[in-house]
């Protein structure tokens, strides 16, 4: 089952009734001392080919540690979507020493699959081209993402073409972070997706499950059971096609968490216990590649 949902629209409806923009308010009591951001940073020529970087407070010039990197890819159903919708993210992932990058990607209506892979491709290029200059470290860059941004960045860890255009490899990537993505969400029911993914013939190109062989980077797929958006059952089914296929994955379940709590619980203000944040943490924290 996938159902269309925009961005954070439903998380920020529940969240208050005041006639401010509900995420200004969530992003206006998160932190800003945890980090230092560089905001719009172009990785191409287009508009929406900008990218925002948080940078760990702790991180000075006189402090010459390099610091793995997190590329973040927001959700919204491939049509929607804003990088400075999730300051909450890049502060809680800033807040445990990483570098984040959240770049903006074209969606549809502007680009349809799979055109849509190609900004998320360049903006890793980009990232692995540059994030020195901000003390990252170049062989430890994570690709994360929630909703169709979990699609994205798991896409491009199985499916090496969308890499391949930019002259990158899978062993590019210390590790795939997928936060309630859709891997196995086939028939379409919605026009709307329909339009995006193409004729019936095609679409099983859409689906990252079809493209598992095993040789995948360490990958953290993390699933709520309350999820009435995007099934668990694609979180399952992937999962156990890479187990089969020898490959690296771990699954977390979290008990009643929905699909929004996926990405809403990394905020501060909403974090409770830290649970997702401390698994996403621990992933990034104990695994390590040279590449």
């Amino acid at each position: 089952m996938l159902k269309p949902i925009k961005s954070m629209l439903g998380f920020v409806l529940l969240m208050t009734t005041s006639a401010c923009s509900p995420i200004k308010l969530l992003n206006a009591v998160v932190p800003e001392s945890t980090y230092q951001l560089h905001s719009a940073v172009a990785y191409g020529d287009l508009p929406r080919q900008k990218l925002d970087i948080y940078i760990p407070s702790q991180i000075s010039p006189a402090n010459s540690t390099t610091r793995k990197v997190v590329i973040f890819f927001y959700g919204g159903s491939w049509d929607s979507g804003n990088r400075g919708d999730y300051k909450f993210v890049g502060e809680a992932l800033a807040s445990q020493g990483f570098i984040v990058v959240i770049p903006d990607y074209r969606v549809y209506p502007e680009v349809l699959f799979p055109a849509f892979m190609a900004d998320p491709a360049l903006a890793a290029r980009w990232v692995k081209d540059n994030i020195q200059q901000y003390q990252g470290d170049t062989q430890q860059v994570f690709l994360a993402g929630h909703s169709a941004g979990a699609h994205i960045a798991v896409m491009l860890g199985v499916n090496a073409e969308y890499l391949a255009k930019q002259f990158l490899k899978l062993s590019d990537f210390a590790g795939i972070i997928g936060l309630a993505g859709p891997y196995d969400f086939l028939p379409l029911k919605s026009e709307r997706l329909k339009t995006i993914f193409g004729p019936s013939s095609e679409q099983w190109r859409s689906q990252p499950i079809n493209f598992v062989d095993g040789k995948n980077p360490p990958m953290l797929l993390a699933v709520g059971t309350k999820d009435d958006t995007v099934w668990p059952r694609n979180t399952y089914n992937m999962a156990e096609k890479i187990k089969k296929n020898n490959g690296l994955v771990k699954v977390v379940t979290f008990e009643g968490y929905g699909h929004i709590d996926m990405a809403a619980k990394l905020a501060k203000p909403l974090r409770g216990d830290g649970e997702l944040l401390k698994a996403v943490t621990d992933f990034i924290k104990h695994t390590n590649t040279t590449n």
